[in-house]
């Protein structure tokens, strides 16, 4: 069984790991010139760590990674609660989520594939598919062909794999902008703690460790550093940025044998941190069902699971961003009584730990 794998980001790597594992032969490309060097998703979470147990990668993760057991919510700079993060028994075996930047995870997951013999082609562009009786043909920017028994799109929102088999990528873009900026920073006293600051008229502000004295500021307000209300003192900035929102997903995973994995089938907003764990598990599903034989239900399961994933993250987003009066009321006294009822903390838990 030959496989070429589009794109060489957390889901497409996690795709060629899975398939090579499994005695599969694997071709993986990236249109880029070298990996991103861009700290873009952050948490890793307990399902993820346990897909990526079996190749040996979890393990270098967690050897690498910051390990969050707490969350803070404010309102401005004012604590509303703590939440210690773990659960009794934990599930999928591990009950934290791991912080680590995303060059560092798409590294880590680039090693433990040339362990196995397989290098990323870098600077390969996918130009062109055409299904054959039994097989797909690729060409590329350099105008070879290869023939592969099925492929794989893991090649991001901007998919041109999507592109090529002419798959709407329904939904809507968000309108406010986003900011974000990586930074380092003396003292900050939550290095191993998700801090979150809902702010005025609907502002949110997100401040999530990456690795000692680095740490990742999110907004739904431009300059992001400017909207933390709680104290940090900066020392160097390494990237800042600003960007929308854009919430689709494809009514279906696959035409024939190419199918579509992570952003090139679905994207959401960052709320809740699922963006590339959803990528990751849509990589390991795919890597498992070709090898159970079971591909024909790919498309189904993961729409349904991308389905709920979205519509989570867009009710929470909505949620926590909302500038009705009424429902920030709601969110004061959702507050309160989590950190007065243990069983609400425990659904919030298991909502940041599991989805």
């Amino acid at each position: 069984m030959r496989v070429l794998v589009v794109g060489a980001g957390p889901t497409g790597l996690t795709a060629a790991v899975e398939l090579k594992r499994r005695g599969m032969e694997v071709e993986i490309i990236e249109k880029q010139t070298e990996g991103s060097g861009l700290s873009r998703a952050v948490g890793i979470t307990p399902m993820s760590l346990c897909l990526l147990y079996p190749s040996g990668v979890a393990d270098k993760l967690l050897a690498e990674g910051i390990r969050f057991r707490e969350a803070r919510l404010y309102r401005r700079a004012t604590l509303a609660l703590v939440l210690q993060i773990h659960a009794t028994p934990p599930k999928y075996g591990y009950d934290f989520i791991l912080g680590l930047p995303q060059d560092r995870t798409e590294a880590l997951l680039r090693e433990a594939l040339e362990a196995e013999g397989v290098t990323v082609r870098f600077s390969t562009e996918l130009t062109g598919l055409m299904e054959e009786k039994d097989g797909v043909l690729a060409t590329l920017a350099d105008g070879a062909s290869e023939r592969f028994d099925y492929v794989l799109g893991a090649d991001g929102v901007h998919s041109t794999t999507r592109k090529l088999l002419d798959i709407p990528f329904p939904g809507h873009d968000l309108p406010e902008t986003w900011s974000i900026a990586d930074v380092d920073a003396r003292n900050w006293p939550h290095p191993e703690t998700l801090t979150l600051c809902q702010l005025s008229r609907g502002g949110v502000m997100v401040a999530v460790p990456l690795a000692k004295d680095r740490y990742r500021v999110i907004s739904n307000r431009p300059e992001a550093l400017r909207q933390l209300p709680l104290e940090m003192d900066v020392t160097n900035v390494r990237r800042e940025g600003a960007f929308t929102i854009s919430v689709r997903q494809v009514s279906f995973y696959n035409r024939g044998r190419v199918y579509l994995a992570g952003d090139a089938a679905h994207c959401h907003s960052p709320v809740g941190g699922r963006g590339m764990n959803l990528g990751i598990a849509d990589a390991a599903e795919f890597a498992r069902r070709l090898e159970d034989g079971t591909l024909d239900s790919y498309s189904a399961a993961r729409h349904r699971e991308g389905a709920k994933i979205i519509a989570g993250s867009e009710r929470v987003r909505k949620f926590v961003t909302s500038t009705r009066p009424m429902i920030r009321k709601l969110f004061r006294l959702a507050l309160v009584a989590a950190a007065h009822l243990p069983p609400l903390r425990r659904k919030i838990i298991d909502v940041l730990l599991y989805g």
